[in-house]
């Protein structure tokens, strides 16, 4: 895209770096003069630039000039023959045969675009060395001046070129009006394949420039050096429907890899769902905190002999008043050492002889092997019980102790064992089950925003792998 003005190509200080390519393959080994300067600006006066017609020389169509004074080349939209509109006598600077490309918008097309309205005066088709092509129109408004209008069939974006160069920000990025745009495609060698129309700087088939660009989510900056002149020019993707709106055509059908500065279409639902389940979580973890935990223990001992044989315990009564409410029974016996106690836990009803059971186990190993001491299991235990009718209640004990009798270590002959009754009870697995289904969404959504970025960045010449 050329300058709107250009600034001098001569220095090095607005090369973006690095590229990963010599300087040989430099477009400016085929530099032979000094860097052209235009100023090409909008008109200040109250009437717009007034449009000139004249036959084109070699096949005698009658072509318009819509931005007179401004344009200097014009291609005919009847035989594709470029023409020095700065000559008085209209001379042809390079004469073209082919059949005139049938464009998507055609020139003289005119729209609304973010509120000002553009007229399509010019149209490039450009690559790079035949592939990869996209299009790009040049959009006219004598009191605006300039604007791009770029394609490659995935989207559109419409840019204006800067007056000034972008600050650099460490060794590869750029910074523009305090926004960040991080590398994207490296340097590579643009060819103009195919062009229509007037443009204001003298354009024709076969020229060739060097790029690359640097992108933040829904922009891109581009930076082009030709010959003799060195671009730097600022695109917003455009969104579907302002293209159709502004001239008629259909947006495009989506599908392949993301545009490089395509936001993630995901990203904000995925915010706002993370935000919905942390103020669920919080709210889970406040009930949880306010409507769990236990009251008004009571505690039995059981002395056992390691020897299997069962030994029965009581204690109670416990009260329930709730219509429905837990009840946690737990056990400790910390002198244990390669034993284990089974225990069985019946909770009766006093008044209606209604049971509810429940087993645990106490236990704890320790060793030595080839790869040193190891311990497992624990001598502390819980069970829960949940949805405990209202009523008086008594637990009933039945424990067991058994030794480990391969241990090469001595294992307790004999256990002691507190068992204590609570009212209430905290259901950590619940809590964690009801916090997966809450960020399940959330966690949903972040995964499509992350796999959209992969695909996005996975286009870019810096997005790492194998290859150079």
């Amino acid at each position: 895209m050329p300058p709107e003005p250009p600034r001098d190509a001569s220095g090095d200080e607005d090369r973006p770096n690095p590229w990963g390519r010599s300087e040989e393959e430099s477009i400016e080994a085929t530099i032979t003069g000094t860097t052209t300067t235009r100023t090409v600006v909008p008109s200040e006066s109250d009437s717009a630039p007034a449009a000139e017609q004249f036959n084109c020389p070699n096949c005698g169509g009658s072509i318009e000039i819509k931005a007179a004074g401004y344009s200097v080349s014009v291609v005919c939209q009847y035989c594709g023959s470029t023409l020095d509109v700065t000559d008085p006598d209209v001379s042809i600077i390079q004469r073209y045969e082919g059949e005139v490309r049938k464009l998507e918008l055609p020139l003289g097309s005119r729209g609304e675009l973010r509120g000002i309205e553009w007229e399509v005066i010019g149209y490039q088709r450009r690559s790079e060395n035949g592939q990869y092509p996209w299009d790009e129109y040049l959009l006219f408004n004598p009191y605006e001046g300039y604007a791009f209008l770029d394609t490659d069939g995935r989207g559109w974006s419409m840019g204006r070129q800067l007056t000034a160069a972008p600050e650099k920000k460490s060794l590869v990025g750029f910074e523009v009006d305090g926004e960040f745009y991080e590398p994207f495609y490296a340097q590579a060698r643009a060819q103009v394949d195919y062009v229509l129309g007037e443009f204001y700087w003298r354009v024709h088939v076969g020229e060739e420039a060097l790029t690359a660009s640097f992108v933040r989510p829904g922009s891109m900056l581009t930076w082009e050096r030709s010959a003799k002149e060195t671009v730097w020019t600022l695109s917003h993707l455009l969104e579907p429907h302002e293209i159709t709106d502004a001239f008629g055509i259909e947006p495009p059908s989506g599908g392949g890899l993301p545009l490089p500065h395509q936001p993630s279409p995901h990203r904000k639902k995925a915010g706002q769902f993370m935000k919905i389940a942390a103020a669920v979580a919080v709210a889970l973890l406040v009930i949880t905190s306010l409507f769990g935990g236990t009251s008004d223990p009571q505690t039995t001992r059981i002395n056992l002999a390691t020897n299997g044989v069962e030994q029965m315990a009581k204690v109670g009564p416990i009260v329930l008043e709730r219509p429905r409410q837990a009840v946690t029974v737990s056990a400790q016996a910390p002198g244990i050492e390669n034993s284990w106690i089974d225990l069985t836990y019946t909770l009766t009803n006093r008044e209606t002889g209604e049971v509810f059971e429940a087993n645990d186990v106490v236990e704890r190993y320790s060793g030595r092997d080839s790869e040193g001491n190891w311990s497992e299991g624990s001598s502390f235990s819980t069970s829960k019980f949940s949805m405990i009718p209202a009523g008086t209640y008594e637990l009933n004990i039945f424990a067991a102790g058994s030794r480990w009798t391969g241990s090469q270590y001595g294992s307790s002959s004999n256990a002691q064992v507190d068992v204590t009754i609570e009212k209430g009870a905290t259901f950590y697995s619940n809590l964690f089950l009801a916090l997966l289904v809450v960020f399940a969404p959330a966690l949903w959504q972040w995964w499509k925003h992350l796999s959209f970025e992969s695909r996005r960045k996975s286009d870019s010449d810096f997005a790492g792998g194998d290859d150079d």
